[in-house]
């Protein structure tokens, strides 16, 4: 058998990829993860979901005492100002401890860090930084980048125009932003800067945001984010963006076609999507070859086509999401270890995570029904004891389930605590429950996650508090 320098080399170091180098590692397989960034972690770590939860976390504080909602509960408070450098160098600090802590994980079960970009020269073997480097089985964790919009050119360095790192770091609170998609990233990044006092406009191809959400989700966001101050634009094309000195120009029509107008904006954020980075692996070198989508396809263990090489991640089908990755570079590392690793892709959980959170996990209404017949049990959170003692009830918790079993389908959640709230429901499905299940299981008082147990209760139709 031919030697090789590692059994397992994977090339990434997101989510997805330093969980399955280092569960490799623990499992005793020698392991080494080629990453081009100077820290760990991707762009999840990097510059995506945990430096966006710091300025969400940061912005909700400032607007509390800034806009005087805290005076309700006879908490006054005069002369707030915002200290952007120390909002944003704290969220630095929350960075570099996160990414560091991978550079100590992968030390203390020694994985080794090549750095530098990956590309294939055989099934076998890749260069790195101009050395080759061979493995018994490669794994493709290489993630994804922002989709560009055609035509428009992004440069996060003026700050006019930018992706979702740009707006991480702008050096000001802009007068207008406008923000191109009306999906999770616009709308999360969207909401830090309105918080701290910009005019945001989302400008949506569809006819309404959070494309693949559930319906009655989609009808109550759009409600609360009007609500809160944005200008939200759907059915709304993008014709082009233009930038005279320090302002630009965004040029919008109806998506069906009609009379134009422009918007002018201090920072346009484009926020459309996501997309697989499979460039510069020199994929065609090994014979494999994306699907349509961009996208790497794996059988359900996570192989390729090409033998001793996986994927997983944002590489491959499925939604783009941290966890998932995770749970894939778990699974693929005990499958290459001869274990059985396998992830439920029909029970991963989305959080988006605005004020309040929106949280799903399982089939929308939509496509519940498409499968058979249903049923639904709805509870508002303004029904919800602890939501109305903390003054906080927007949302509500929507649980779907199979007529004739009762097997939950679906639960989707509008509510400040969502995201915590969805990991019951993701668990009780992965277990097969009923929403009677739910209904009968004694949920502490006074919480939010008591309107699981009436939305369950509904489903039976017999709520007791509303």
């Amino acid at each position: 058998m031919a030697d090789f320098d590692y059994d397992v080399l994977v090339i990434g170091a997101g989510p997805g990829g330093y969980v399955a180098a280092i569960r490799a590692a623990q499992l005793g397989l020698k392991t080494a993860c080629v990453e081009s960034r100077e820290t760990l972690g991707g762009t999840c770590l990097n510059v995506g979901c945990i430096p966006s939860k710091a300025l969400l976390h940061a912005s909700e504080k400032f607007e509390e005492v800034n806009s005087g909602m805290l005076a309700k509960f006879g908490v006054k408070v005069s002369g707030a100002s915002l200290d952007l450098p120390v909002m944003l160098k704290e969220k630095d600090k929350v960075v570099s401890g996160l990414t560091g802590g991978i550079a100590f994980l992968f030390k203390k079960n020694k994985v080794d860090w090549l750095k530098g970009h990956a590309s294939f020269k055989d099934a076998h073997s890749v260069e790195v930084a101009g050395k080759t480097v061979t493995a018994k089985n490669i794994v493709i964790a290489t993630g994804s980048s922002v989709t560009p919009l055609p035509g428009v050119e992004i440069d996060n360095a003026k700050g006019i125009i930018v992706d979702s790192t740009g707006a991480l770091d702008l050096a000001k609170v802009p007068g207008h932003m406008v923000v191109i998609g009306g999906g999770v990233i616009g709308l999360e990044l969207g909401s830090v800067w309105r918080r701290l006092g910009a005019k945001v406009t989302v400008v949506e191809y569809l006819d309404q945001i959070l494309p693949g959400m559930d319906d009655d989700v989609r009808k109550e966001a759009a409600k609360i984010f009007k609500k809160q101050g944005f200008d939200i634009k759907t059915s709304t094309k993008v014709t082009g963006v233009a930038v005279k000195g320090k302002k630009a120009t965004v040029s919008v029509e109806p998506a069906s076609g009609g009379a134009g107008e422009s918007i002018e904006a201090d920072v346009v954020l484009v926020a459309i999507g996501r997309k697989p980075n499979t460039d510069g692996l020199a994929l065609d070198t090994i014979g494999l070859v994306p699907n349509a989508r961009g996208q790497i396809e794996t059988d359900h263990e996570f192989a390729t086509s090409v033998s001793g090489v996986w994927a997983i991640g944002d590489v491959i089908p499925g939604p783009m999401l941290a966890h998932k990755a995770e749970d894939e570079g778990i699974a693929v590392a005990e499958n290459i270890a001869g274990l059985t690793g396998i992830v439920n892709h029909d029970v991963i959980p989305a959080v988006v995570y605005t004020h309040p959170e929106i949280a799903s996990v399982g089939l929308t209404e939509e496509q519940a029904k498409a499968k058979g017949a249903i049923k639904i049990g709805k509870f508002p959170m303004m029904a919800n004891s602890r939501a109305k003692a903390n003054d906080d009830t927007d949302g509500f918790v929507k649980i779907i389930s199979e007529a004739d079993t009762d097997r939950v389908l679906g639960v989707h959640i509008v509510a400040s605590l969502a995201g915590t709230m969805i990991a019951q429901a993701a668990q009780a499905m992965e277990f097969g429950a009923s929403s009677e299940d739910i209904a009968y299981t004694c949920h502490a008082h006074p919480t939010h996650s008591e309107a699981m147990k009436e939305a369950a209760m509904a489903v039976q139709g017999k709520p007791i508090h509303m």
